[in-house]
């Protein structure tokens, strides 16, 4: 079966899409409908702008999937998701990719997600790190153990654990895991602490938004990030959309989910190939590839 992934936050560079904005019609012809619905030129800051540029959350979000859903458009008739999952953010793209969200509801979404998102950073600074090396249960041990706000927050790969939190909170639990052994324990260069409690206020604001959006039945099922499991029904993955804000996203659990249900190749669409790295860490001899 051919699965597809869509990337989430930090798979950004600058020039992304503008290729598929120069070669396809329909590429470029989406990417004028996003500068409208947004209301500024997404795509100068995609194509020409700066590191700094892309960074911003409420950048980073609708770029990265502008490039994921517009780079699925131009795959025409290539593209024949029999499933599909997106890691955080990448989880839009997934559902705008097989039919389930529409290319403007969905923008519009993301949009949303990622101004609440930021707002939530601005007021409770906050940020996230990386551990290697340490087994989930003792990480998510070592973060119950702190009196701050910690949490695990990205389930990436078999050893890669991404804890989030409280400033405060990530530099105990640093300390703390790097005494039990892990290999590296760095902190990571963005702008809050996604997927943990710190989100409850965007999580509240994007609620109603994703409540009152048209959602429509899948044409296969979407491996959420909050359980890992296949979905199909429209209420379960609103219900699943608005709880990935503050839950963790369980990236390793998909991918073995994924091949445990029958995937017999993972493409990823969007910039970069960061989850097929990921995926392979679970299962080697899987075949990957880059849309």
């Amino acid at each position: 079966m051919k699965a597809y992934v869509f990337p989430g936050q930090g798979a950004q560079f600058v020039g992304m899409g503008k290729d598929l904005y120069l070669n396809h019609e329909v590429a470029k012809s989406m990417f004028e409908k996003a500068n409208s619905i947004l209301g500024f030129r997404i795509t100068d800051l995609m194509f020409d702008g700066t590191d700094e540029d892309l960074r911003q959350t409420k950048v980073t979000q609708p770029a990265i999937f502008l490039h994921s859903v517009i780079l699925a458009k131009t795959l025409g008739d290539n593209f024949v998701p029999q499933m599909v999952a997106g890691h955080s953010l990448g989880e839009f793209s997934a559902l705008v990719a097989c039919g389930a969200l529409s290319f403007e509801d969905g923008l519009n979404l993301v949009n949303k997600r990622a101004l609440a998102m930021q707002k939530a950073c601005e007021a409770e600074p906050s940020t996230m790190a990386a551990i290697l090396g340490l087994e989930d249960e003792v990480v998510e041990k070592a973060c119950q153990e702190i009196d701050e706000v910690v949490v695990a927050a990205n389930y990436n790969s078999p050893g890669q654990l991404v804890i989030s939190g409280s400033f405060a909170g990530i530099d105990l639990a640093i300390a703390k895991l790097t005494e039990l052994g892990a290999k590296r324990a760095l902190k990571l260069q963005v702008g809050g602490a996604f997927h943990s409690p710190l989100m409850e206020p965007a999580r509240k604001e994007l609620e109603e938004a994703i409540s009152t959006t048209n959602f429509a039945k899948p044409i296969c099922p979407i491996y959420q990030n909050v359980d890992a499991k296949p979905h199909t029904d429209i209420e379960e993955i609103k219900n699943n959309l608005i709880a990935q804000l503050t839950a963790p996203v369980r990236w390793t659990q998909i991918a073995q989910n994924m091949i445990a249900d029958g995937a017999t190749s993972f493409t990823e669409v969007g910039p970069g190939n960061v989850l097929l790295g990921l995926i392979k860490k679970v299962d080697r001899k899987m075949q990957c590839q880059s849309a």
